[in-house]
């Protein structure tokens, strides 16, 4: 592996419903979390409120359909996607309960399964 480039997890089924997303979607999103691996912070990626730093989502639409990836850096060395999914909002903007509840769930146990809370002891 790169020296600089962090490992890639997929987190319950997010990746299963992230190959659901039409073929362009999964492209871009792809790419843009290929740049997070890198230590970069892609274009797309909006910062997931609530939740602390590190937490961002991806955002892409497709033929009037929204489409959304959750993702976390920084959980030992390693890129966590924590939810895939299309956006189906009744509330307009706002992201669905049951996401939200999704995504809290699997960065707790992502957290749990490091050492230190899954923080970077690094003393470099």
């Amino acid at each position: 592996m790169d020296e600089g480039r962090r490992l890639l997890y997929w987190e319950g089924s997010s990746k299963k419903e992230f190959d659901k997303f039409p073929v362009r979607v999964r492209k871009n999103m792809g790419v843009a979390l290929y740049v997070a691996q890198l230590g970069g912070t892609p274009g797309a990626a909006k910062t997931w409120k609530g939740l602390g730093p590190g937490v961002y989502e991806l955002v892409d639409d497709s033929h009037g359909n929204a489409f959304r990836a959750v993702y976390v850096v920084h959980i030992g060395q390693a890129v966590h996607v924590l939810h895939a999914f299309q956006k189906k909002s009744k509330s307009g903007i706002a992201t669905p309960q049951c996401d939200v509840d999704v995504v809290v769930r699997r960065l707790k146990r992502a957290f749990a399964r490091y050492p230190h809370g899954g923080r970077r002891n690094d003393s470099k």
